[in-house]
Formats: structure tokens, sequence, C-alpha cells
């Protein structure tokens, strides 16, 4: 094969990577958010109905949001904190372990459109740093109302939104 031969292909997969539309695959927006009120009993406990509440304005709050992909940990809580916006936009559970953060944050970088992961107090504010966003404070055992909102920028930056009043009763805003 010739120099000029293997100049030209080169060129051409310079050019194919760089063309618009081609770009390489990154969420458009990420949310993190713990999982509803737990019960107090049992190894894996449900959500209560205040957790139930919650769970469903999180589906109303992110209804239009344009959530592509759903991640939360095998426990029932979380499951069952993402289970109304997986029903309200047709789309799968997947499950990841949260004891390998890293391997969600890889493959959510792979991904288009925005995501929503489900998690707990004690792997949330590790996951939004592991995605380059800022915490804030540990998250209490007793708060459930934290949602993070990661919004992707240029050169890899994130800017972190946090809110702190998702509601567990009622309607969400």
């Amino acid at each position: 094969m010739s120099l000029l031969t293997r100049l030209s292909g080169a060129c051409a997969l310079v050019l194919a990577v760089l063309a618009p539309g081609a770009a390489l695959a990154e969420p458009s927006m990420i949310y993190l958010v713990r999982h509803g009120e737990k019960a107090l009993e049992g190894k894996d406990p449900e959500l209560t109905p205040q957790g139930r509440q919650r769970a469903q304005n999180i589906a109303t709050m992110l209804g239009k949001a344009g959530i592509a992909h759903i991640f939360s940990t095998p426990t029932n809580r979380t499951q069952q904190t993402a289970q109304p916006l997986a029903q309200h936009s047709g789309l799968p559970v997947q499950l990841y372990d949260p004891k390998t953060p890293q391997a969600l944050v890889a493959k959510v970088k792979t991904l288009n459109g925005a995501v929503l992961v489900v998690g707990h107090s004690n792997t949330l504010s590790e996951l939004v740093r592991l995605f380059g966003g800022q915490p804030g404070s540990d998250i209490a055992d007793n708060e459930f109302d934290r949602l993070y909102q990661l919004i992707p920028g240029a050169g890899g930056a994130i800017t972190t939104v946090l809110f702190t009043s998702l509601p567990a009763t009622g309607a969400a805003p």
C-alpha cells in the first residue's frame, strides 16, 4: 500500500470523526436522586406511601425532561423510585452495582440523551463527583428531597444544579 493511499485513508477517517453529526456520544443531562422514603424494617425495604408519592412526583417532574436512560441499584426502594418514570416513558430500568460507581459513570458517558440515576444517601455524592459535579454537603439519612441536575458543557465542564425541595406529598411543581 502506497504512502499516498495510507494518508488519504487517514484523512478520510479524521474527516469522518470531525464531521457534524459524527460527534461522540455524550449525555445531554444527568439527573441523580436518592430513593424515596423507605420502610424502617427489613433487609431490602420497600418504599413507604410517602416514598411512593415522591417517586410519582419525580416522574412528573422529569416526565418532559427527555429522559432516555434510567439506572437504579438492585434494591427494592431504588427500583420502586425509578419505576413510575420508567412506566411513563416506556423505558427499562437498567441496574448498576453501587460498589462500582466508576463502571456506571463510564457507561453513562457513552450514552446520548438525558439520564436518570437513582441511588442511595451514601453513594450519590461520590457519583456526582465522578461525573465532575459538586455534590455539596453529605446527604443525611432522613433526607430524601435532593435532586442533582448535572449539565455537561464544553471541554468536559459540568454545571451542578441542586434542587432540595422535591415534594413527597401532592403533585410536583
